[in-house]
């Protein structure tokens, strides 16, 4: 992996990417491992000193400040919840829900980090923890599924992106219990949790009962589709993905050969750290810019640039996509796209086209926010609009046809046919590829599309370098 930036050394304190599944959502909660921080300075920011006075008067220099009207107002709407609301409420669960509330009227990916928020976000950035395996987003006081995480109880169960979770151990999920029940997917491994789902478009409630683990995500998975492509899957962008794309590739083709093609799903891939993004970018490119960002800090202007070195050199890919595809793993697709070594098949991306930086307020306290947007090699802003794919697939199944063998179906099986002199002995001519394909079809209609797109691919390459 080699991450390094072209401009000046990163000053940028953990870079990251929240992979949200609705931009109007006003907050991201990740039960899964995507969203870590990276080990790197924080830029410079002016943050106001303890001893402060909120009454000091306003310099020339400080014209933008907050009025004392506006004080004022915060101060009476404080004393008013103190002692007007239904309940009691404390002067720190007060001043926490101002801080939350400010920052998620800025945009669904800034929050507040108290210790808890801090300590999962360095146990995300590990990828290990103990849960379900999802990604799940706050919306309308509601808890959505953005994507469940291969190899999960949540993607064994059968749950969907954009499932929503209407029950928590049969307590109905609303806007004024929906931080507890986020907290309940989280658990000691072997712990059981009931889980009441809904699918997008239907009004069936499903009842799952769920076991919590020890989710210890590997983010790569890499085999053989068929005999000379390649399959590579990245359900997210953690420290070592980049690495570990590296490795298991090269044993790879270590095994079986540099392969003709290949196949790169972030399809549901709900993104992750930017220098994973980085790194994966440039194990499959030459040269060419990889993504630059752009903010109000000097530290946010940053470009990065791929080195020579493709792990595939120069064999043909295909990068399957979808509505899922977010953030981080929109990094990677528009790389690859706009430096032309990539065709792009499934469905328009997420659009998640914004930084956020994790700015330390003290040991225990920080603050994730936005910093900068990004920009594909070409230029492009995917914010809010996503990548477009070159090949547009449908979201579709595919079932076998329902019909009686052929009695015969060639020459071979007319009587008293004249036999090929030069047949190999055991061969079947039955056995034509298209049983495997159908196979495929029907498990993965897009990646059996991918694998066909890619074959015509690899045949228009010249012969000196066909595989």
């Amino acid at each position: 992996m080699r991450p390094s930036p072209s401009s000046p050394a990163i000053g940028m304190a953990a870079l990251l990417f929240a992979a949200p599944f609705l931009l109007a959502a006003p907050n991201l909660r990740a039960q899964s491992a995507p969203a870590a921080a990276a080990s790197v300075a924080a830029p410079p920011v002016d943050l106001p000193a303890a001893n402060s006075r909120a009454d000091a008067p306003a310099t020339a220099s400080s014209s933008n400040q907050v009025s004392l009207e506006d004080i004022r107002n915060f101060s009476r709407v404080y004393e008013v919840v103190r002692q007007a609301y239904v309940e009691k409420v404390d002067d720190k669960t007060l001043m926490k829900a101002a801080i939350t509330g400010m920052l998620s009227g800025l945009d669904p990916h800034s929050e507040y980090l108290d210790k808890d928020g801090l300590a999962q976000l360095n146990e995300d950035t590990t990828g290990e923890y103990s849960g379900l395996g999802i990604e799940v987003l706050q919306v309308d006081g509601g808890l959505r599924i953005v994507s469940p995480i291969d190899d999960t109880p949540a993607a064994r169960a059968g749950i969907k992106p954009g499932d929503s979770i209407v029950k928590v151990n049969g307590s109905v999920v609303d806007a004024q219990n929906v931080d507890d029940m986020f907290r309940q997917l989280r658990g000691k491994p072997g712990s059981k949790i009931d889980l009441t789902i809904v699918h997008p478009n239907s009004d069936k409630l499903i009842d799952l009962h769920l076991v919590r683990e020890n989710i210890a995500i590997s983010s790569v998975k890499v085999r053989e589709l068929e005999p000379g492509y390649a399959y590579v899957r990245i359900s997210q962008f953690q420290d070592d993905t980049a690495a570990d794309l590296e490795k298991k590739l090269g044993q790879l083709i270590a095994k079986h050969g540099a392969p003709k093609g290949a196949v790169l799903d972030l399809r549901n891939n709900p993104g992750g750290l930017l220098t994973a993004a980085v790194g994966v970018s440039d194990d499959f490119l030459d040269a060419g810019t990889i993504v630059t960002t752009r903010g109000r800090l000097q530290d946010a202007n940053m470009s990065f640039t791929a080195h020579p070195g493709d792990q595939l050199a120069g064999a043909p890919m295909i990068v399957l996509t979808n509505n899922g595809t977010a953030s981080a793993a929109e990094i990677v697709s528009g790389a690859l796209k706009d430096n032309h070594r990539a065709l792009i098949m499934g469905q328009r991306t997420f659009g998640k086209g914004v930084v956020q930086t994790v700015l330390p307020l003290d040991a225990d306290h920080a603050v994730k926010i936005t910093t900068a947007r990004y920009y594909t090699p070409n230029g492009t802003s995917i914010q809010a609009e996503g990548i477009k794919p070159d090949i547009a697939l449908a979201d579709l199944t595919v079932n076998p046809s329902d019909h009686g063998p052929a009695l015969i179906s060639s020459e071979a099986d007319l009587p008293n046919h004249l036999a090929n002199e030069k047949a190999q002995a055991g061969t079947d001519i039955n056995d034509d590829g298209s049983a495997a394909d159908a196979k495929l079809a029907t498990s993965d209609y897009a990646l059996s599309q991918a694998l066909n797109v890619l074959k015509g691919m690899a045949l228009r390459q010249p012969a000196a370098v066909r595989r």
